[in-house]
């Protein structure tokens, strides 16, 4: 009969921990949590001292019971819950719900699920730590109250079933900002030139760019400047000034944090945020290997740490030194640059056994499992090895005061690449051309060409590039990035196409009442300043219920004057002169799932609803009748013509009156300036100015 009961948070790490142990070990699952704050209420009581108040979670009834039964025949209780501030709060509720007090209970926690991890946590067993218990006590309170207190104000302006949170509100604005900078940019053109020489005794041509005059740099700005540039230029006689050879290292990866591995998953293998950490659950908690059985191939998958056991790191320099030679063994560690605050409770994402190559497993793995274990092993690999060498040819080439640049490097050791390379790896064309040239060669110009370009406005966030962001300014932590996402296009404040991000039109509406009445909590410093504090909460340094009691008076107070305001407005849906087909009534605006539509007010007696085109005042440039309000399928606005599909004009910027005095084209508002919708003509109008420039 089993003495010793373990206690964990997910019934697949079960059969992979039990294989581990003896016949006096029993393994159970606890399903996650089991206790959490009332749904029905605020959930913790202000007036004595935030004390939270936790109720079994409906369903978990049955859990508890079959966990008392196991709890009643061991001697010896150990919770094995997650390595980190949520699994360290999952074991204290355990305790408490499960009645431990009078048991022998301890906590056990370990970065991998190998056998060798799960006997060494057993043997360090310790009790349970208050401080991480206390940090996610506060945070979850924290979210209670952003949630329950301006979710409803959201129901009443908008419309139910929207909320808020304090780490999803920011991202929203975050994406919201970007979009506002995309909308107001306004492209200024440029252009390069590369010309293409005959060195003699070759057949191929060298191409070089244009880089300036003897005293620096040039930008060509127009046709009229490219024109006369290239006039002087077709003249003149080219020789090369300067002929520099170097080297120059890159250096190796650092291994994998959650974010990190969700930005270069979605890089590289398109998967989403929430795909990537299914899959990394996946891979942790164990899966079936060809005569080895159930296995954990990685180690824990919520991380901002790129620390690597001192066990680990000598099992990947002796692999490495084994397969690739001693040359390819890195000869000192890489560190983050930065002083990022991390949590380092346990190490980066690595293989659990490096000699477990993709390879080795792959028939084992689904096909996403592989791909993502393949990446992780790789990148894992390629951070223990030496950096890749380059050798560099830089040439300068003059034309008179004129100067051209070109340069090109070849990798002299691969290092690290002979394992893992990204896209940023470059290859040039032009290295064996260089051989033949050195100083004061002379060279015959073959063709010069010139091209036009506009700046670029910022890219829109994709899943990727928006958890570098949160992660780069502080806001939420690894557990966080891929629920905040998921929330926000499943409530439909955003949605994705192309693997890009853009807010909808209830996630304006959304994002637009959070600043005017919630600023503080849309804004990332406060937000960053909050993981802060409770950072060092699970330090011991701060006490939990001091952070809560300094931001719930002054979110109370923003609540109620958001309340206040809101009942002097008395909240009507907005009726519009589009008669109902079936009962004649005036339709009105409602809030959807997808934004605004028309429906009768008659409802229920009359369901009648319509799409909702807004009018903006302004004739088609195409075919004269009314530019409307759009969206896609999924929600993105843009600006169309109401005889769609007879007239195709549309317009992700809103058209404006006003024709181009230039080429008479069609103009568009880019914040406070008109701007011709055409780039070629580039003409820009200050609208509050009313001057004009080119």
């Amino acid at each position: 009969m089993a003495k010793y009961l373990v206690i964990v948070e997910s019934p697949a790490k079960v059969k992979t921990i039990k294989k581990f142990l003896g016949k006096n070990y029993e393994v159970v699952a606890s399903n996650g949590h089991v206790r959490d704050l009332p749904k029905s209420q605020l959930g913790f009581d202000v007036e004595h001292e935030y004390e939270p108040k936790y109720i079994t979670i409906r369903g978990k009834g049955d859990i508890l019971a079959n966990l008392r039964k196991e709890v009643k025949k061991a001697e010896k209780v150990y919770l094995a819950t997650d390595p980190d501030r949520e699994g360290e709060a999952i074991s204290w509720h355990l305790s408490k719900a499960l009645k431990l007090e009078d048991k022998k209970v301890y906590r056990i926690s370990f970065n991998e699920i190998t056998k060798n991890a799960v006997k060494t946590s057993l043997k360090q067993a310790r009790e349970i730590d208050m401080n991480l218990v206390d940090a996610q006590q506060a945070r979850r309170i924290m979210d209670r109250m952003v949630g329950y207190r301006i979710s409803p104000l959201l129901w009443a302006k908008v419309k139910r079933g929207l909320s808020a949170g304090r780490v999803q509100s920011v991202a929203l604005r975050i994406i919201y900002d970007r979009e506002e900078e995309i909308n107001a940019f306004i492209p200024e053109e440029y252009w390069t030139l590369e010309a293409q020489f005959a060195i003699p005794g070759e057949k191929k041509y060298l191409t070089a760019k244009f880089y300036g005059d003897e005293n620096g740099k040039l930008t060509i700005t127009s046709n009229i400047e490219m024109e006369q540039l290239l006039r002087k230029l077709e003249k003149e006689h080219y020789q090369v000034l300067d002929v520099k050879k170097g080297e120059r290292t890159k250096k190796s990866p650092l291994p994998f944090t959650t974010s990190t591995l969700q930005q270069e998953a979605a890089k590289t293998l398109n998967f989403s945020t929430q795909k990537t950490m299914r899959l990394a659950q996946q891979l942790y908690e164990g899966v079936d290997i060809k005569g080895q059985g159930t296995v954990g191939v990685i180690t824990y998958l919520r991380t901002d740490s790129i620390r690597i056991s001192e066990e680990a790191d000598i099992a990947a320099r002796e692999y490495i030194q084994t397969v690739y030679g001693e040359n390819y063994v890195a000869k000192e560690e890489q560190t983050r640059k930065g002083n990022v605050k991390i949590q380092d409770a346990h190490e980066a994402i690595r293989p659990s056994d490096i000699t477990r190559t993709p390879a080795l497993i792959k028939e084992s793995l689904s096909r996403d499992q592989f791909r993502l274990y393949q990446l992780i092993w790789k990148r894992f690999t390629a951070s223990r090895m030496s950096n890749a060498v380059y050798e560099t040819t830089s040439i300068k080439i003059g034309a008179q005061n004129y100067r051209f640049h070109v340069s090109a490097s070849k990798i002299i050791f691969e290092g690290f690449m002979s394992v893992y390379t990204s896209e940023e790896d470059e290859k040039s064309e032009n290295n064996v051309l260089l051989k033949s040239v050195d100083q004061n060669t002379t060279l015959n110009l073959k063709k010069l060409e010139e091209k036009q370009h506009f700046t670029q406005p910022p890219a829109h966030f994709t899943e990727a590039s928006l958890v570098k962001v949160l992660e780069e300014q502080g806001i939420g932590r690894p557990s966080t990035y891929a629920p905040t996402i998921t929330t926000l296009l499943s409530r439909r404040y955003i949605v994705k196409e192309n693997k890009n991000l853009y807010i909808t039109e209830l996630g304006e509406a959304v994002n637009s009442i959070m600043l005017e009445a919630f600023p503080v909590i849309v804004d990332e410093h406060f937000t960053a300043n909050m993981e802060s504090l409770l950072d060092k909460v699970a330090e011991g340094t701060v006490k939990w219920k001091a952070v809560i009691s300094n931001f719930y008076p002054d979110l109370e107070k923003a609540v109620q004057a958001a309340e206040a305001e809101l009942e002097k407005i008395k909240i009507e849906d907005e009726v519009t002169d589009v008669i109902c087909d079936l009962c004649g009534r005036n339709m009105v605006v409602k809030y959807g799932p997808h934004g605004r539509f028309l429906a009768c007010p008659g409802f229920p007696e009359c369901r009648n609803t319509k799409p909702y085109l807004e009018k903006i005042g302004i004739a088609c440039p195409k075919c004269g009748k009314e530019v409307v309000l759009k969206k896609t399928k999924k929600g993105r606005k843009y600006y169309g013509c109401e005889d769609n599909p007879e007239c195709d004009f549309m317009s992700w910027q809103k058209p404006s009156k006003e024709k181009c005095p230039k080429c008479n084209g069609y103009m568009v508002e880019k914040g406070s300036k008109l701007v011709c919708a055409d780039n070629q003509c580039g003409f820009i109008l200050e609208s509050n100015k009313d001057s004009s420039t080119q």
